[in-house]
């Protein structure tokens, strides 16, 4: 789908239109409500990378950015928005949001990790041909490494969120773009 219909998707969830799992479950149906203010302010106040702005407008042949993501996903509240607004900086980009726990199930061909976990979100991009070029995910590398330790102590998974969450507010982005512009850098 496009992201003018995940939004859609995403505002029926919020509105109660959806009820199916995991928004059945109000800790999930809290997490979608959160994910969709802090997407709205990077939508609103995220900056972009001159140099990542260059290196997409340098982009000369199609390519399909597919974002594999759902809304209760908290790293992607912070993610989508850099991408979605790199992605309308060329017309050569065409950006499919496809969901995680939904039917083609896209994940299970890029599994995180030695555990192989469906850890989103995941961003691949692809030639015209469907090659992947590359594939970015599920967060930032040193946004990464802080999960990966933290889960290491065995933390308490919302102390854990809440660090993840102020590391994406301090960031603002940087790493994200950062790593795009070495991987597009290294398809071009």
């Amino acid at each position: 789908m496009d992201f003018a219909n995940y939004e859609q998707y995403f505002q029926s969830i919020l509105n109660g239109d959806i009820t199916v799992a995991p928004y059945d479950n109000p800790a999930y149906m809290n997490y979608a409500k959160l994910n969709w203010t802090r997407q709205q302010r990077w939508l609103k106040t995220g900056e972009l990378n001159a140099d990542l702005i260059n290196t997409v407008m340098q982009i000369k042949h199609p390519q399909n950015w597919i974002l594999i993501t759902e809304p209760w996903c908290g790293d992607a509240a912070h993610i989508l928005p850099f991408i979605h607004k790199l992605s309308q900086m060329n017309p050569l980009i065409t950006l499919d949001i496809q969901l995680r726990d939904a039917e083609p199930y896209l994940i299970n061909n890029y599994l995180t990790g030695a555990n192989k976990s469906k850890s989103i979100p995941k961003l691949i991009i692809r030639n015209s041909e469907d090659k992947d070029l590359t594939v970015w995910g599920p967060r930032p590398q040193e946004n990464q490494e802080l999960f990966e330790q933290m889960k290491g102590d065995e933390r308490d998974m919302e102390e854990i969120k809440l660090r993840l969450q102020k590391w994406y507010n301090d960031d603002k982005g940087r790493s994200l773009q950062h790593e795009l512009l070495e991987a597009l850098n290294d398809i071009s």
